[in-house]
């Protein structure tokens, strides 16, 4: 009885585990956009553009390329010209699910 009460709790242990480990797979990509804030403006035309891209194969910026490093950090600077810019982000993962941010800038 006491053997099948153990088996029974490594049994719910393996299926917790294995349900915390497809977690990331089912859930897809995940990209936060730290900076800009929404309807930014920068007198001198210098946007910072920062935040995380987890679970991420490849991650773009207005369908260029954008790197992010190891700990999932993503860092750019762009110069934009006067007017207002919309600044696209799509991060997606190894199966092809994506996630976009969108972001309003103003450059007086």
């Amino acid at each position: 009885m006491a053997l099948r009460g153990i088996l029974f709790a490594v049994l719910i242990g393996l299926i917790g585990y294995g349900a915390m480990e497809a977690l990331p797979l089912l859930t897809g990509p995940r990209l936060t956009l730290e900076s800009p804030l929404a309807y930014s403006t920068s007198d001198s035309g210098l946007i910072s553009i920062s935040g995380s891209a987890r679970r991420t194969e490849t991650l773009t910026l207005n369908d260029g390329p954008l790197l992010f490093d190891e700990n999932d950090r993503f860092y750019q600077d762009l110069l934009l010209p006067q007017g207002s810019a919309i600044l696209t982000l799509t991060a997606t993962d190894r199966f092809g699910r994506s996630v976009t941010e969108r972001r309003t800038v103003f450059i007086p």
